[in-house]
C-alpha cells in the first residue's frame, strides 16, 4: 500500500461540479492499493500517517503530526500510484490489486482513520475527480508499508 501525502493550508476534491471532500489545515493522502495488500496494512499506513511529524513546532522544526495540530485528512484514491514505471514509455498496473480489493481496502483505511479524533474527508473510489490544494511547504512524501 502506497500513501503520497503532501501538507496542505487546504485541498478540495470535486466530481462534476460536486464538491465531496474539502479540508483545511492538514493532510492530502493519495492511496494506491496493490495486490498483495491487507487489512493490516492498511491499519499500519493510517496509524503511520496520522503519527508522521510533518509540522512545525513552535522553534519551526517538524516535530508535530497532524493530530497534535488538529488538522485533518483528504482521502483520495489513486491507482496510478501503484505504476510500475521502470520500463518502456508506458506504464504497467500489473501490482495493482483489482478494483474491489482496492475499493475494499480503500473503505477500511478511510474506517481506521475516522476512528480517530482527526477529521478525515474523501473523494469517491473509482471516480474521475479534480484534486486542488494548496501545499504547504510544499512538503510531500511517500509512505509505503
Amino acid at each position: 500500500m502506497i500513501a503520497l501525502i503532501q501538507r496542505v493550508k487546504h485541498a478540495r476534491v470535486e466530481v462534476g461540479s460536486d464538491i465531496v471532500g474539502q479540508i483545511e489545515h492538514g493532510i492530502l493522502v493519495l492511496l494506491g492499493v496493490e495486490k498483495d495488500d491487507t487489512q493490516a496494512k492498511a491499519k499500519k499506513l493510517c496509524k503511520k500517517i496520522l503519527n508522521y511529524r510533518i509540522f512545525a513546532d513552535e522553534a519551526g522544526k517538524m516535530n508535530l503530526n497532524v493530530q497534535q495540530v488538529h488538522g485533518q485528512l483528504l482521502v483520495v484514491s489513486q491507482f496510478t500510484l501503484v505504476a510500475d514505471t521502470q520500463s518502456g514509455n508506458r506504464p504497467s498496473f500489473s501490482n495493482g490489486a483489482s478494483p474491489s480489493l482496492g475499493k475494499e481496502l480503500y473503505e477500511y483505511f478511510v474506517g481506521c482513520c475516522k476512528q480517530t479524533e482527526t477529521g478525515c474527508e474523501t473523494g469517491i473510489f473509482a471516480a474521475d475527480m479534480q484534486v486542488s490544494l494548496l501545499n504547504d511547504g510544499p512538503v510531500t512524501f511517500q509512505l509505503k508499508v
